[in-house]
């Protein structure tokens, strides 16, 4: 209920009075909700200033009104709305918010939050080390990511002193897992996953305590973290690849090259690449596909070519790999779906590697196109917004101008038959 008297109330509701109420509630919530202080309106129609002069019982002539909060107070608290500026600008619209004491109480809030980490590295072993005033600078500069409550900050900030104080004592040996670290400081094994504020306010005071850059990709994150014996998740992300087959003798090597002799297809984690001597013979062309079940296909075959799958997004894993076998001299040939973000991957996987696109031209995608429409495939909408292939300026107009996506599954045929013969 507003508390007005519903005749009261629809008068005022007018629309002769709404700039009065819209001004008289910004010139409140400004001033800590009180009725002090005067608001000027200008070019004022005829209805407003009939409204005007009849709430303030004064005639008004001109196109500018100057209307003080007190004697509108005052005159609202004695007429028959009888309540005072505050209650009637509530009654006609949603609550008032003291925007004095909300920055005031946020301002508060912000220096609770800091504070409370200055006492957690006060009472730690890391208090003396230079290190850590620059780590504080940083994190007050940057902030409290949108969303985290004070309570939540301080929680957290102190959650990153401790596990910085474990990571960084010198009398610390052997190795921890990060997701034990995690359980062992949040409560959560996920405590310290990648993209948490936790993992990124450690591994800042990690690099800032070794003198190092903050690392900008998984591959240097998980570098970082082995810096300060830390063993992070290595063996759930995988990389998809069949008919590897490197040179030398150690048992991985001899692993693979079993493996591609039986055509089998292997998955390797970050684990494996990391002890792996991945060098494959002079000049082999490794074929990248975009969808598993080219690798399934080219192994029921029983092809001979090299291949690893992205399998779609492309994991860092997969880049790791890749990096690898582009140290050593090999050379790339790349097939994804003819969709906008399988052109966009392309054009990603190409630019990095110079990879040579693998059947993917604007005749390709009309060939297989009318194929598919000639053997009644029904067709998949090509959704989303265009995106220009590197390698062929055609493609994406012809794309566009059939409006069909297609799946690698349509070439399938023809990418097995690739792989069983000479390199293309």
């Amino acid at each position: 209920m507003s508390g007005l008297p519903p005749a009261t109330r629809d008068w005022l509701a007018g629309p002769g009075l709404a700039r009065l109420w819209g001004e008289a509630r910004k010139r409140l919530e400004r001033n800590g909700v009180q009725s002090t202080g005067s608001l000027r309106l200008t070019a004022v129609s005829a209805q407003e200033r009939n409204d005007l002069s009849l709430l303030l019982e004064k005639p008004l002539t001109g196109t500018a009104v100057t209307v003080r909060l007190d004697a509108l107070d005052e005159r609202l608290r004695t007429s028959a709305a009888g309540l005072g500026l505050k209650e009637v600008v509530e009654a006609l619209g949603p609550p008032l918010t003291d925007r004095r004491a909300a920055r005031e109480d946020s301002a508060a809030r912000r220096r609770h939050v800091w504070s409370s980490l200055d006492s957690a590295l006060g009472a730690s072993p890391l208090a003396e080390q230079e290190w850590t005033r620059r780590w504080s600078d940083v994190l007050r500069r940057t902030g409290v990511p949108k969303g985290v409550t004070s309570e939540a900050a301080v929680r957290t900030l102190q959650q990153a002193v401790l596990v910085l104080t474990v990571l960084l004592d010198p009398e610390r040996t052997g190795s921890r897992g990060r997701g034990e670290l995690a359980a062992a400081a949040t409560g959560s094994a996920h405590g310290l996953d990648d993209g948490t504020w936790l993992a990124r306010l450690v591994q800042r005071g990690i690099a800032l305590a070794h003198d190092t850059e903050l690392p900008g990709n998984a591959a240097a994150r998980r570098a970082l973290w082995r810096l300060v014996s830390v063993t992070p998740d290595e063996v759930s992300s995988t990389v998809l690849t069949y008919g590897l087959r490197p040179v030398g003798e150690d048992w991985r090597a001899r692993s693979l090259r079993e493996r591609a002799a039986h055509h089998a297809e292997t998955h390797l984690t970050p684990r494996d690449l990391l002890g792996l001597r991945l060098r494959l013979p002079a000049g082999t062309v490794v074929h990248i596909c975009e969808n598993p079940r080219v690798v399934e296909a080219a192994a029921d075959a029983a092809c001979s070519g090299a291949l690893v799958c992205t399998s779609g997004s492309a994991a860092t894993v997969v880049f790791t790999l890749l990096d690898a076998l582009a140290s050593t001299g090999c050379c790339f040939a790349y097939h994804g779906d003819f969709d906008w973000p399988g052109i966009a991957l392309a054009n990603r996987v190409i630019r990095r590697y110079g990879a040579l696109p693998w059947r993917m031209g604007a005749e390709d995608y009309e060939r297989l196109a009318a194929a598919g429409q000639a053997e009644g495939v029904p067709q998949l909408p090509l959704d989303g917004r265009p995106v220009e292939a590197d390698w062929d300026p055609g493609l994406a107009p012809a794309m566009a101008a059939l409006g069909v996506a297609l799946h690698e599954e349509a070439a399938l045929e023809l990418l097995v038959g690739d792989l069983s013969g000479p390199t293309r």
